[in-house]
């Protein structure tokens, strides 16, 4: 995944640098998440990979699939990320676009599985602990995972925070080995 993540960071900020330059940041993050969900489909991923496929066949499959989502703009950066042989770090790209985006704007995405659901004044609090704690403001993207037995593991970028049960225990196991 860091190798990934190296190969797509240049595109990621030259992508977000001219989206902020033409104030187009919601757009730039609309046309990257519809490609990479595009480029992660299993069909189309046997089509990129095929090498009976030209760059030219693929930059006109991909721009008509994309023509609804796309800009002038960001049809240039696809037929580059083609030329390029890049279009398999879509996803990647992606990410890291989104993650520039909410440092930009004072926020971060935080992926929540707790053990059981959150009522919404559950909800309220921790999001206001996380924001006191991360000193941002705090998206929620809360999933409820039974294996957890209780308790949450929230991730926030590289931090993760572990206070479940199973966690616990895990820890306990290797203390006691």
């Amino acid at each position: 995944m860091s190798e990934l993540s190296t190969l797509a960071r240049p595109y990621a900020e030259a992508v977000f640098k001219r989206a902020l330059e033409t104030e187009t940041t919601e757009k730039w993050s609309t046309t990257l998440a519809f490609v990479a969900a595009v480029v992660n489909d299993i069909t189309f991923a046997g089509i990129i990979d095929n090498p009976k496929v030209s760059d030219e066949q693929l930059t006109g499959l991909l721009l008509d699939i994309c023509q609804q989502q796309t800009t002038k703009e960001s049809e240039n950066f696809l037929k580059l990320l083609i030329q390029n042989n890049r279009l398999t770090l879509a996803d990647a790209i992606y990410n890291l676009y989104e993650a520039q985006k909410a440092e930009k704007e004072g926020y971060i995405d935080v992926d929540v599985r707790t053990a059981y659901a959150f009522t919404k004044d559950d909800e309220k609090k921790f999001s206001k602990t996380l924001k006191k704690e991360l000193n941002k403001e705090v998206r929620l993207s809360i999933q409820v995972d039974k294996s957890l037995i209780g308790g949450f593991i929230a991730k926030a970028g590289d931090l993760v925070i572990d206070g479940s049960v199973k966690g616990q225990l895990q820890i306990m196991q290797k203390t006691l080995q």
